[in-house]
């Protein structure tokens, strides 16, 4: 009697037909031109090096403060770089409202906000960009939020090279560029506002540690009196506005003599273009 026979294992299936789980995407922080709003514009490629340009064309997927403003730097794109797909069927999503109004301070954390499924187009191995309405996403934007939320997906998150005005500001300044900080926004109520300014002032006179703000370029005429009135005369204040643009000017002078630039004659130093403070010593 002879032996029963033990069946043939099947054979592995070829490589080419088992099903293959794309690699993750990444999330690319892709900068744009600081000309947001303004009435002229920097050419794109005198702001931004054509590896960033290439790469932005190459995004099928965003993620923005602003779909309109976006789709509006993408022509600027396309005008040096074929876009790989038409901007009417790339996918842009907006972050939530939310994030507009608070911005993202770390309160934002507790908006109860899931920012993870912004990202699932990357964990599908698509790569996905993230811009901000100016300059570099994440800084001095609410963008940070989706890329902590990458980094808690486990998704690469790399930085492309482009225009930060907060650097520009500082390099431009001459005031202490390895000791400084960003603190956003000052108050806009006035008696609040000068008294931030004020705490301020203290740290940058007693450490030397340059402190950098920002303001929205319709109230630069308010901001700049209210620094001229509330900051010590030796202070020195650090007004740039325009950066990238022809028109650019970077004024720093300590404050009694901003006061006597001031008293010689009208100076355009407030103009309504975005602008970068700073104080120190």
């Amino acid at each position: 009697m002879t032996a029963p026979t033990r069946a043939a294992s099947p054979s592995p299936a070829p490589a080419s037909q088992r099903a293959q789980v794309p690699a993750a995407g990444r999330l690319l922080l892709v900068p744009v031109p600081l000309d947001f709003g303004c009435a002229s514009q920097a050419p794109i490629g005198d702001v931004l090096p054509l590896a960033t340009l290439r790469a932005a064309a190459g995004l099928t997927h965003w993620v923005c403060e602003n779909a309109r403003t976006l789709r509006a730097a993408l022509k600027r794109v396309e005008a040096v770089v074929p876009l790989t797909l038409p901007l009417q069927q790339l996918t842009i999503v907006e972050l939530p409202r939310e994030l507009h109004k608070k911005g993202d301070d770390g309160t934002a954390r507790g908006t109860g906000l899931d920012l993870r499924p912004l990202l699932q187009p990357a964990l599908q191995g698509q790569d996905i960009g993230l811009a901000s309405e100016a300059g570099m996403p994440a800084v001095a934007d609410p963008g940070a939020s989706v890329v902590r939320a990458a980094h808690d997906l486990g998704l690469a998150v790399v930085p492309l090279v482009g225009p930060s005005s907060l650097l520009l500001a500082l390099a431009a300044s001459g005031l202490n560029g390895q000791q400084f900080a960003f603190v956003g926004y000052l108050p806009q109520d006035a008696q609040a506002r000068l008294q931030r300014l004020r705490e301020l002032e203290t740290i940058a006179l007693r450490t030397g540690q340059a402190q950098v703000f920002i303001e929205t370029p319709y109230r630069n005429a308010a901001m700049l009196d209210a620094l001229l009135q509330g900051l010590q005369p030796t202070t020195r204040l650090v007004v740039a506005s325009g950066l990238t643009l022809p028109e650019a000017r970077v004024t720093s002078l300590p404050v009694k003599d901003w006061k006597t630039r001031r008293a010689a004659g009208p100076k355009d130093d407030a103009r309504d273009l975005p602008a970068v403070y700073a104080i120190g010593r």
